[in-house]
């Protein structure tokens, strides 16, 4: 059973960094593709960062600033939050699939987690 906390979330000037973790607390057996997704406030849920076939992939407006990365233990990831702007504000969720149709479609992940709170401020 696959069971995705995370966090890292909090408030934070713009210009500044936070580190959003993910960790699969359910201990499965098997090795999950995962994703970050976020929700901002009034919008809908996008696609922030993945890895896809080896490399990672970035919503066009995080390039540069943000960086996913893998942790040792199974179904871990982190995403390093750099140059933060207000318009980042959003829950950020991590979600987990066997194999995703779509990376950057949040319909095609069956596993997500709780989510953690990124505000920031301007």
């Amino acid at each position: 059973q696959v069971h995705l906390v995370e966090s890292g979330g909090g408030l934070v000037q713009a210009g500044g960094s936070l580190r959003l973790s993910c960790v699969d607390s359910g201990g499965s057996g098997r090795t999950y593709y995962m994703a970050w997704f976020r929700r901002g406030p009034g919008k809908e849920r996008e696609f922030v960062a993945t890895f896809k076939n080896g490399a990672s992939r970035y919503r066009d407006s995080v390039k540069d600033r943000f960086t996913i990365s893998r942790g040792n233990a199974k179904n871990t990831i982190y995403l390093q939050m750099n140059s933060l702007k207000p318009e980042d504000t959003a829950v950020y969720y991590c979600a987990a699939d066997e194999r995703p149709h779509e990376y950057w479609n949040g319909h095609y992940y069956d596993f997500w987690g709780q989510g953690t709170q990124v505000t920031v401020s301007s």
